[in-house]
């Protein structure tokens, strides 16, 4: 009896034990009453903060925990920086809560950004060496609206040096970041840093930037919500430029709604940034009113089949795809399949204009005698690069010093203009309000994989047309690797495109967090 009596004694202890070490570790990403930063949203945590169970330096501490015992141990390496004032902006808004009652609208509410977009208190370095220890004077617009929402600038993320590649995330600041769905991956590029941050559930929301890729396909890899608005609805002011006429900067967010609320506090004109002038009448009072989960109904949406009929095109892929468009219908939509657009590859031949050195030189030259680096030559002659980087400097050393740019923006240059028109005519003749495809053609590749095919579908219709995108999680292939379904809407039609965006993603719930850091 004794013997069977220690051993249940011994059974409970260890049982007990266990529990006690579970409780222990699930803390670190859990308050003592219980509430969970695993793919909290915003909702979530303002109804915590309400209710009492919730304090924005609790949530702050929880993150930056999760940070430190996932970020580097891992190797993920999605952060550049922390925010050493992180917690006390956090009992700053505290307190202000305590003392009003009010919320502003993302008070508390930690945001990772990328690296490209000018803080006031941290080092903004594009990616690169050259930009090393480099203070701005002020906030890049976006981050300045989303401080006055009382939102907490909790870290800046790595990125793809300069933002030059839409395929990898590796900086000459930081290295190489890693996909937190498979450590082996990528998480495409200029913006992976976000993305692989507020996948893991690093912070609760995150910017990014896009001149041809870099919101949407960092979205699609590790399945978030990514938006690029349309041109001019968001200003460009204080983010370090790639081509200043193809960049965008939005949020790249767990869910649509999400999305939306960062979206409604960084919309809008900014004098700094005179493309904004166009926004003026065409923002609604806030974007959270689209949210409706019958917005597909009556949807007219365009198959895009350019983009799936490639050869290099994953099985996999193609069949989620399939899958969406099947889901789409069923939700109500009226699917025109294939959608096509006339002389597609004509429009298209040539496009790109390549503004870099341009934009940069004159993104320093703006900084006075603040600016590190004086020019893109400096760069070059001090070898403040990634190596791997050395012939796209190159490349753009080699286009000739112009006082004005070769090519002027997407809303006056005439082989835009051709282009933009093309697309929206197809759409009023074959009566669409919505193209659809897969963001990426193929899964993430490997980390150092420069053959296989990528298979980025995001580089032409909304970065030379100015037409606003969005990508949304459509499911995994190999069982873990996430691939996106990206919905292109006209012109201004941000609440058209979160309306069915949130649809689909209401029907299919397709985000989940990768299992590494579950």
């Amino acid at each position: 009896m004794f013997r069977t009596g220690t051993f249940t004694y011994g059974v409970v202890f260890i049982s007990l034990l266990v529990t006690f070490v579970a409780a222990c570790s699930v803390k670190k990403d859990m308050t003592a009453s219980g509430f969970s930063i695993q793919e909290a949203t915003i909702r979530d945590i303002h109804a915590a903060y309400r209710s009492g169970t919730l304090t924005c330096r609790q949530l702050v501490e929880i993150y930056l925990e999760r940070i430190e015992k996932y970020d580097k141990p891992t190797r993920l390496n999605a952060i550049v920086v922390i925010n050493p004032d992180a917690l006390k902006t956090a009992d700053e808004l505290d307190a202000e809560f305590r003392e009003t009652g009010n919320l502003r609208p993302l008070h508390g509410i930690p945001v990772i950004v990328k690296d490209n977009y000018e803080t006031y208190d941290l080092q903004t370095t594009g990616g690169s060496i050259a930009l090393e220890g480099f203070i701005p004077p002020d906030d890049a617009y976006q981050v300045q609206k989303l401080r006055e929402a009382g939102a907490i600038v909790l870290a800046k993320s790595n990125m793809g040096e300069w933002a030059f590649s839409p395929y990898y995330t590796q900086s000459s600041i930081a290295g190489i970041t890693a996909n937190p769905y498979d450590l082996s991956r990528v998480p495409a590029g200029s913006s992976g840093g976000t993305a692989a941050a507020v996948a893991a559930n690093f912070g609760t929301i995150g910017l990014g930037t896009d001149t041809g890729n870099s919101i949407r396909g960092p979205s699609s890899h590790c399945c978030l919500v990514g938006i690029r608005s349309t041109m001019g609805l968001t200003s460009r002011d204080g983010i370090i430029p790639l081509y200043l006429r193809n960049d965008v900067g939005g949020p790249m967010c767990r869910s649509v709604e999400d999305a939306a609320r960062v979206l409604e506090v960084i919309a809008g004109y900014d004098p700094n940034d005179p493309i904004t002038k166009k926004s003026e009448g065409k923002i609604p009072d806030n974007y959270t009113q689209f949210l409706d989960k019958a917005g597909l109904k009556g949807a007219r949406i365009g198959v895009f089949r350019l983009y799936t009929e490639r050869p290099a095109t994953a099985p996999e892929v193609l069949a989620l795809f399939e899958n969406a468009i099947s889901d789409l219908r069923s939700a109500g939509a009226e699917v025109v399949d294939p959608f096509t657009i006339l002389n597609f590859g004509r429009l298209t031949n040539g496009i790109w204009c390549d503004m870099f050195r341009h934009d940069l030189n004159s993104y320093l030259a703006s900084l006075g005698d603040k600016a590190p680096i004086q020019n893109l030559l400096e760069v070059y002659n001090k070898g403040l690069y990634d190596p791997r980087n050395k012939k796209r400097i190159s490349r753009a050393l080699d286009v000739p010093i112009q006082e004005e740019p070769a090519c002027q923006d997407l809303y006056t240059e005439p082989k835009n203009i051709a282009f933009r028109e093309a697309v929206l005519e197809a759409m009023a003749n074959q009566n669409v309000d919505f193209i659809i495809y897969p963001t990426w053609g193929n899964p993430p590749v490997k980390i150092g994989d420069f053959n296989s095919p990528a298979g980025d579908n995001s580089q032409l219709i909304p970065p030379h047309t100015g037409m606003p995108a969005l990508n949304v999680p459509m499911g995994f292939t190999h069982k873990d690797l996430p691939a996106g379904l990206q919905i292109v809407g006209k012109l201004f039609a941000e609440p058209d495109l979160i309306k069915v965006a949130y649809a689909y993603e209401q029907e299919t719930q397709h985000r989940r967090p990768p299992k590494r850091f579950d």
